[in-house]
């Protein structure tokens, strides 16, 4: 895993990201990593990594998310206690940032996160609307670059299907983002697969199981 110390996730609603972030932090914090995950979503009331808190506490991992009283609240507000993420180098930070309207609040701290160079990591979902190209694809990541004035570093396929998901759904998501990949010149890092499905996946990149955290409030 990369040594930088701080990591962003970008990517669009129903990519995945938030499922991603979570499981990065917690990956982080098993390898001794003094570990704090921001939840930047500002709209989306559902699938917010916020609403994990106590599974965080339990795994050392630090928490910064808006007032507990404004949860509930679908307010354009973020914590103070980002800039401890900026400002700590004994903290390495996982930035979970909200779709389009997040990535536009994370722009208030691009300048201090540029000097940090941190991994801008865009996560990728072929199935979600509105990504039936590579090519639109693509044009969402740059919009998305444009408005957190942030470039990205690296893509992350996390193309699923919620519970329908298929190892023929992984392998078309793995062969569309090495398409993104090389429309936009940016290494494809790494794949996010839900575990069950992870051990009989085969791919040339490397393969990050992830434990489905981001479970809808029904289920």
């Amino acid at each position: 895993m990369s040594s930088q110390r701080v990591f962003v996730i970008l990517g669009p609603y129903g990519s995945g990201k938030t499922e991603v972030a979570v499981n990065l932090a917690g990956m982080l914090a098993r390898t001794g990593r003094h570990t704090a995950l921001a939840d930047m979503d500002i709209v989306n009331p559902y699938f917010r990594s916020r609403e994990k808190e106590v599974i965080f506490k339990a795994a050392g991992i630090r928490l910064i998310a808006p007032d507990r009283a404004t949860w509930a609240a679908d307010l354009p507000a973020v914590s103070p206690e980002i800039f401890s993420v900026i400002q700590d180098d004994s903290l390495t930070g996982v930035l979970d940032v909200g779709g389009d309207k997040g990535s536009v609040v994370l722009a208030a701290f691009s300048e201090a996160l540029r000097r940090l160079g941190p991994a801008v990591w865009y996560v990728i979902n072929q199935t979600r609307l509105g990504a039936q190209s590579p090519q639109a694809a693509l044009e969402q990541l740059r919009l998305t670059e444009a408005r957190a004035r942030l470039p990205v570093t690296a893509l992350i396929n996390n193309t699923h299907l919620l519970g329908e998901t298929t190892s023929g759904i992984i392998m078309a998501g793995a062969e569309y983002s090495r398409k993104l990949s090389s429309l936009s010149g940016l290494p494809l890092i790494f794949h996010g697969i839900e575990e069950s499905l992870a051990s009989a996946i085969q791919l040339p990149e490397p393969i990050f199981p992830l434990t489905l955290l981001m479970k809808r409030p029904w289920e």
